[in-house]
């Protein structure tokens, strides 16, 4: 089976596309509003009194029932319970509420990797570390806190960001299976009516206002049998071997695209209206700041003089831009004056291209008698320390650049040098 694109990994539009099912949206959308503002206010009667309760069979129980009249209904499947002696659960993730839904059927706890702290963290079911930063440090607390006794087991979603579970699996983070040599593989697969279970760029917030929205959301959770880590197994072949039992399991394909590649492909995503967007910007900053160069290429009375000329100039100095050679013969009327202008204008970025090109191999054109070698000579190799050293080095520079291209239009021309 051929690997998935990333784009067929997420989902990218909230509403459906097909017009039945759209129909169908808009007939329930007043019913759903109706849902959402109960259920608004039964969710916050759940979680004060799951805050109230301690962790417990009983708590978690009565939660799930509550759950149910959300929308949201949680099913297991055999075996279970899951092995006792396993302190790191993995699963694949589809929504963000994926921790909270197996934290129903069984006592685990899962880090906060980014977002707000504190209360929010806290609210939401994350566990909270405190004042870490970057995975090194991560992984060590992490470690830590699976070698102490009395805390449950963790729950890691190695993927590190959702995905639709229509067609494969992210890869699987390599940090994850660094902290303990055996864990337990968990499936989630999830399905409701209307809307797909979670949208790229899409907060928490708007996930769960959509949830209370749609008539209901079934999830169903499976335990596999541990998972032992072979020890000439590295971490990332580690994680490669659990990916590739999940991904069985759920029939999907493990693929090798990771967080990083949807965060590159969601700005190349966007970058064509953003260039679109700004060559226009471009284009307009230009016909303010050349208003003569506009005039003549609007007027089209002397296009074809200005043209031949342009090219002249452009011969002699093929690194100066066509739209400012244009510009400057449109005032001078001269090819001369115009080679003057651009090398006393662009003399310095143009005179190191020179430089540069003539410093490499050249194709040593057909020159039609031979002529002394233009040498640049300075009276000063350095900076000059005051303003008239400075300018009297520029001058000379100047000169040398206007012999240089005086010469090659010559050459070009087959022109007498008095």
């Amino acid at each position: 089976m051929a690997a998935p694109g990333i784009e067929q990994l997420f989902d990218f539009h909230r509403l459906p596309s097909d017009g039945v099912p759209l129909l169908l949206l808009a007939f329930y959308a007043p019913v759903g509003l109706a849902l959402l503002l109960l259920r608004l206010v039964i969710g916050a009667h759940v979680f004060l009194v799951s805050c109230a309760l301690p962790d417990c069979v009983f708590r978690r129980f009565f939660v799930r029932v509550m759950c149910s009249v959300l929308g949201m209904h949680v099913r297991y499947t055999e075996p279970w319970p899951p092995d006792r002696n396993v302190r790191v659960y993995i699963c694949n993730h589809l929504t963000a509420f994926d921790h909270n839904i197996i934290n129903l059927l069984t006592s685990c706890s899962t880090p906060m990797l980014e977002g707000s702290a504190g209360f929010m963290c806290w609210a939401r079911g994350f566990l909270e570390l405190g004042a870490v930063s970057g995975k090194a440090h991560l992984v060590a607390a992490l470690q830590q806190y699976c070698s102490s006794e009395g805390f449950p087991p963790l729950l890691l979603f190695p993927e590190e960001d959702t995905t639709n579970g229509n067609a494969g699996l992210l890869r699987f983070s390599s940090w994850a299976f660094t902290l303990v040599d055996r864990v337990q593989p968990v499936t989630i697969l999830a399905k409701r009516p209307f809307l797909p279970l979670s949208v790229v760029e899409s907060s928490w917030v708007a996930e769960l206002l959509w949830t209370l929205f749609v008539p209901f959301t079934v999830y169903q959770v499976r335990w596999l049998p541990p998972v032992n880590r072979d020890t000439k197994d590295s971490p990332q072949e580690f994680a490669d071997k659990v990916q590739k039992l999940l991904a069985a399991k759920l029939g999907l394909t493990p693929t090798q695209i990771t967080r990083a590649d949807k965060a590159e492909y969601l700005k190349r995503k966007q970058h064509p209206a953003a260039q679109a967007t700004s060559s226009s910007v471009s284009q307009t900053a230009w016909q303010q700041a050349h208003p003569v160069a506009l005039r003549v290429s609007s007027s089209g009375l002397e296009d074809g003089q200005i043209s031949r000329m342009a090219r002249q100039v452009k011969e002699v100095l093929p690194d100066i831009p066509l739209a400012v050679i244009t510009q400057d013969l449109a005032r001078s009327n001269c090819v001369n004056t115009t080679i003057t202008n651009l090398l006393e204008e662009h003399g310095n970025a143009w005179g190191e291209t020179s430089n540069r090109d003539s410093a490499g191999p050249s194709r040593s054109p057909p020159v039609p008698r031979p002529m002394p070698p233009l040498t640049f000579e300075h009276h000063t190799k350095t900076f000059g320390k005051s303003p008239v050293d400075r300018h009297l080095s520029l001058q000379e520079r100047k000169e040398a650049l206007y012999a240089y291209a005086r010469r090659r239009y010559i050459e070009k021309h087959g022109l007498s040098m008095d």
